[in-house]
């Protein structure tokens, strides 16, 4: 790519050529500076970070029931688990949610293109990186964001399940970063599910013998993680959570006291 046709998304913002940034904004807010730098810097970065959640709040908060889906960038069109993403997007979208994704190529694209293609709504949340990953094609609402941290805030607080396609590190840290949420109970106790059984059968026997042998998590842990190769027993899987957590609530409002006469 010449300098001319390189590019790069910055928030609202779009750079062209000479003009690209050398570092990104996550980059400058984390790189270690002198004793007195952050004094100039640092508190107008808050405004910033604001504006984002404000954004993101702004674009999201209207959506139906939504479910985030994770996957590898670099997974081409054409193959197994490329197709695999089209199903599962064409599935939560027969099943009246919203499909999230990271908004890149690869699984993101697939989930989406599949969301889309079965007339479901279809989200992208993309974000800043060296390297430039414009939002897919298939995207009925999308936002580029600065800040990995806010884009994750954006994930958990509009989704109602994770879904996790194959993938690489970004996929795990996604992964792992809503397994902790869930058995925190940083938030209401909702599914993750692995789809793709053969991709996720060896992460999941490491879980179970260096964590769980060496009592590093309790054994209901285990619980947290559903694995398949079915896409409809995705949705089942979904909607049975959704079911059991209403039930609970029911029953604990039914149990609380009453009014004091």
């Amino acid at each position: 790519m010449t300098e001319e046709e390189q590019y790069r998304h910055v928030g609202p913002l779009t750079y062209r050529g000479r003009a690209v940034p050398n570092t990104t904004t996550d980059q400058r807010l984390l790189d270690a500076r002198g004793p007195s730098d952050w004094v100039h810097t640092d508190p107008w970065r808050v405004l910033r970070i604001q504006s984002e959640f404000v954004e993101g709040f702004g674009l999201l908060s209207e959506l139906p029931s939504a479910v985030s889906v994770f996957g590898s960038a670099r997974i081409k069109p054409g193959t197994e688990y490329y197709d695999l993403g089209v199903a599962m997007g064409a599935k939560l979208a027969e099943a009246g949610y919203a499909t999230i994704t990271g908004g890149g190529p690869g699984m993101m694209e697939a989930a989406n293109k599949g969301a889309q293609g079965a007339g479901g709504m279809s989200v992208g949340l993309g974000i800043e990186l060296p390297f430039e990953q414009s939002l897919n094609p298939y995207i009925d609402v999308g936002m580029t964001f600065r800040y990995f941290f806010v884009r994750k805030t954006m994930f958990v607080k509009y989704a109602q399940a994770f879904v996790v396609l194959p993938g690489g590190f970004g996929t795990l840290d996604e992964l792992f970063e809503a397994i902790t949420l869930v058995q925190t109970n940083k938030v209401t106790r909702f599914p993750v599910v692995l789809v793709g059984r053969s991709f996720w059968a060896g992460l999941r026997e490491w879980i179970e013998s260096s964590l769980l042998e060496n009592k590093l998590i309790n054994p209901g842990d285990m619980d947290l993680l559903q694995m398949t190769d079915d896409p409809d027993e995705v949705v089942d899987i979904i909607r049975k959570s959704h079911l059991d957590i209403a039930q609970q609530q029911s029953e604990a409002a039914r149990r609380a006291p009453g009014p004091q006469q």
